[in-house]
This record gives structure tokens, C-alpha cells and sequence, in this order.
């Protein structure tokens, strides 16, 4: 299965975070996951950190390395085709990097793994990272 990573479910994951459920650790540990996580994802982090909003174990120069070589995550570009997309969402969710995030799951045929009643809302594959 080719799961999109919300950014709260990559620091859950990270931080191994109880509100990340137990059937999504499953998942993610199952060899056939294919997980998934894109740059808006790592630069919504960095320009948290930045503004000193999120505090975390590691700098995202040590972790996101891990999550591709250690963990085999893959990572997702941003495209003219995503960035195009997000035009066309409806306007449920204000914030942009999550809006990427739909538009991505929706042009990669990919299930968005999220706890954000916001994002479910939307006409995109999810799983609730809380089960």
C-alpha cells in the first residue's frame, strides 16, 4: 500500500508518540507499506523549528536521512502539476502545506494517512493515524 505521511504522523512516528495507533504502526511496519513523505512535509518542519514552534529530538538534517536509508521512506517532490491542483480544492482547510499534501495524495494516487478531521473531509484516500 503506498501511504502519503501527514506531517504530525511523520513526528508521531519519529518521536514514537502513543497518539500514533497501533494499527498504523502496523502499517507502517508491514514490508509491503510503501510510505511515503513529501518535501512540503520537511519544509513545513524546518520553518517550525526555525520560528522555534516545534521542538524536536533531532534536527531534520539527521532525521530525514534516517527516514529514507533506515526506514525506506520515499520521498515526494513538489510538481507544477501538485502546486496547480491545490487551485482547485475546495476551501475546507486553510493551511497550505496541508492542502499540498491533498493535492499530492489526489495526482499520486496515494492514501493520506492523517488524524485531521480537516483533511478527511476532502475527496482524497485517508486512514486515521490514531487507529
Amino acid at each position: 500500500m503506498n501511504l502519503l505521511l501527514d506531517t504530525h504522523v511523520v513526528i508521531w512516528w519519529l518521536e514514537k508518540n502513543p497518539r500514533l495507533g497501533p494499527k498504523t504502526k502496523a502499517m507502517l511496519r508491514d514490508p509491503d507499506t510503501l510510505p511515503w513523505v513529501s518535501a512540503a512535509t520537511v519544509w513545513e518542519v524546518s520553518i517550525k523549528a526555525a520560528l522555534k514552534r516545534l521542538e524536536l529530538a533531532e534536527p531534520p538534517e539527521v532525521w530525514v536521512p534516517r527516514l529514507l536509508h533506515e526506514w525506506g521512506v520515499r520521498e515526494l517532490p513538489i510538481s507544477f502539476t501538485h502546486a496547480m491542483a491545490v487551485r482547485t480544492l475546495p476551501l475546507l482547510h486553510h493551511d497550505p502545506f496541508d492542502r499540498m499534501l491533498i493535492a499530492q495524495a489526489q495526482g499520486e494516487d496515494l492514501t493520506l494517512v492523517t488524524a485531521d478531521p480537516a483533511i478527511m473531509a476532502y475527496d482524497v484516500r485517508t486512514i486515521d493515524a490514531s487507529t
